[in-house]
């Protein structure tokens, strides 16, 4: 029986354990070149005893932002830039994989360059709002992608995927989930097209498949995994045919050998099971374990055999030794949830590992500056806003 403590192969890979640091935007790329910066890489290197790491969400494009301060892989610029944060992942031995992800309709005409706005299926707006450095905005109405444009955006993503590799990250993610661009094409209320991209389970598929296709024929579909999210709601999406479309999705997309299935789970945990039949290689589960964030229970769905890979989000923030603290069953340091999106780098790169903490205490104590049983669990993180 197998434990989220336990090597596995993925690709061409060998990870060091099962535990995935999962993709979560922190929009610190300030700046018109969208370049990850110094902190970007000890952020990531702090992290690397995960077994993978997914990167936060990386633009393919310029017209492919959603959000203030996400970094890109479409310029040589950025592409030095994420080598400095690849090889300290490496040199802490960590395997990091880039999650290149296209916003499509979410996003705002303030965020992008002079005279484009945001594109998707159909020219259907979102009922959502985004962030903007003028405050929270409500989408506005899509572009409606040409054939041209689609052929276009397929490429984009190819590009930045051998981008991605030539800056040294092991492999890429596609973002299928949470209301972005190839989610958009899998919803008949996001995709309205009557041609052969939308309609049909068929064709409403074929743009994530296609995109798919491409990427792992540019690098290798052993360096290729995916995330989904059936039936989220968030960003303004409705699905209501999740079973026929996705079934069709994974069985198709298990065609390709990709590097992995990953799901962004919905309470629909039966669903779940449905695409762990079909899908053949490595499933990567980030289980649905609202409201509070995935922990310590969710280490059995790599025992009993849900998923092969376990997905966190939240815990790794502020616990940069994750893994370390899952196997002592704890303690774990609470995440701020004030230093998630911008700022400096407190709540970033100053969280402290279990043994700093340790030391701290054992240092206080010999001071006489501290009581040892308060100390024994690490201190929360102070309130701050960025600026």
């Amino acid at each position: 029986m197998a434990t989220a403590f336990d090597p596995i192969d993925l690709g061409r890979h060998r990870l060091r354990n099962r535990i995935v640091m999962a993709p979560m935007s922190r929009s610190r790329a300030y700046g018109p070149a969208a370049l990850p910066g110094p902190s970007t890489a000890t952020y990531y290197r702090q992290r690397a005893s995960a077994g993978l790491i997914v990167s936060e969400g990386i633009q393919p494009s310029p017209v492919a932002r959603g959000y203030p301060a996400t970094p890109g892989l479409y310029s040589p610029a950025q592409v030095d830039a994420w080598r400095t944060v690849t090889d300290a992942v490496h040199a802490a031995g960590g395997t990091i994989f880039a999650q290149l992800m296209h916003a499509g309709r979410i996003g705002h005409p303030s965020l992008l360059p002079d005279g484009l706005i945001p594109v998707g299926p159909s020219p259907i707006t979102a009922d959502a709002q985004v962030f903007t450095p003028q405050g929270p905005r409500p989408c506005v109405e899509p572009r409606e992608l040409t054939e041209a444009d689609i052929a276009a955006t397929i490429q984009d993503f190819t590009t930045a995927a051998c981008n991605a590799v030539a800056a040294g990250f092991d492999g890429v993610e596609l973002h299928g989930a949470n209301g972005f661009l190839l989610h958009q094409f899998l919803s008949a209320q996001s995709n309205t097209r009557t041609d052969a991209w939308g309609g049909s389970v068929a064709n409403r598929i074929r743009f994530p498949i296609e995109v798919a296709t491409a990427v792992a024929g540019a690098i290798g579909a052993d360096r290729v995994g995916i995330q989904l999210s059936p039936g989220n709601p968030y960003n303004g999406m409705v699905e209501q045919d999740c079973p026929q479309t996705y079934g069709a999705l994974a069985t198709a997309l298990d065609g390709i050998g990709l590097a992995y299935l990953g799901l962004a789970e919905g309470p629909d945990r039966a669903l779940t099971r449905k695409l762990r039949g079909i899908w053949s290689g490595v499933f990567l589960l980030n289980p649905h374990t609202a409201p509070r964030p995935t922990g310590l229970p969710e280490l059995d769905l790599v025992a009993d055999g849900t998923t092969d890979l376990l997905s966190f989000g939240s815990l790794f923030l502020a616990n940069p030794d994750l893994p370390h603290r899952l196997a002592l069953g704890g303690p774990f340091n609470p995440a701020d949830p004030s230093t998630y999106y911008g700022g400096d780098d407190h709540g970033y790169t100053d969280c402290p590992t279990l043994d700093q903490t340790q030391t701290q205490t054992q240092t206080q104590d010999r001071d006489g500056d501290g009581d040892r049983e308060q100390a024994a669990e690490p201190a929360p993180l102070r309130a701050r806003t960025g600026p």
